[in-house]
């Protein structure tokens, strides 16, 4: 694999896959681990995510830094600022799992609503099935003009985008595992 050199390096998980580092991403496993840690509101989970990103981009010199490599920089940050305990509880986990729904759309076909969340049911179940524990899923509005085969916003997308995130929650109701999602 070659990873160009930009500010920040890639992060390559436990199961070999590699991501670009994610700040929002490691500020919710710092906030998770805080939680499991007894700190319900900790406050300082975008500070540290902050100092580790800083580290990283102005002082790491790979293009790649492992999960394990990771989770040391994290847990030396917390240890240092007297957070042993969130430091115990701290692991990067698996990459966020990213669905494009405008791409499930388009692969569904335009006004074919019935395939769109067959195929965005069985994509959700994989990820599911692969342990994936927080998923962003994005392109909400254009994946329901597509849908709706619109150019601009109409009154009938507003219950067809409620009907799309209930279809969401319902799915990831039912995992088997604690599991986050954002969508946008």
């Amino acid at each position: 694999m070659i990873a160009l050199r930009s500010e920040m390096p890639l992060v390559q998980f436990e199961g070999g896959e590699v991501s670009a580092f994610d700040a929002g991403w490691l500020t919710r496993r710092l906030v998770h681990a805080a939680e499991k840690a007894g700190y319900p509101q900790w406050w300082l989970a975008e500070h540290v995510s902050a100092s580790v990103s800083n580290y990283l981009k102005y002082r790491y010199l790979e293009n790649i830094l492992t999960a394990p490599r990771l989770a040391d920089t994290v847990n030396s940050v917390l240890q240092v600022i007297g957070y042993a305990e969130v430091a115990s509880h701290f692991d990067a986990g698996p990459p966020p799992a990213r669905i494009s729904l405008l791409e499930v759309a388009k692969k569904a076909g335009a006004g074919y609503e019935l395939a769109f969340f067959e195929l965005l049911g069985r994509d959700m179940q994989r990820l599911l099935g692969a342990r994936a524990a927080y998923f962003e899923l994005f392109d909400l509005e254009m994946c329901v003009k597509e849908l709706r085969a619109r150019k601009i916003w109409a009154r009938d997308c507003h219950a067809l985008r409620e009907e799309i995130v209930v279809f969401l929650r319902d799915q990831l109701a039912n995992a088997s595992h604690p599991v986050t999602f954002s969508v946008s």
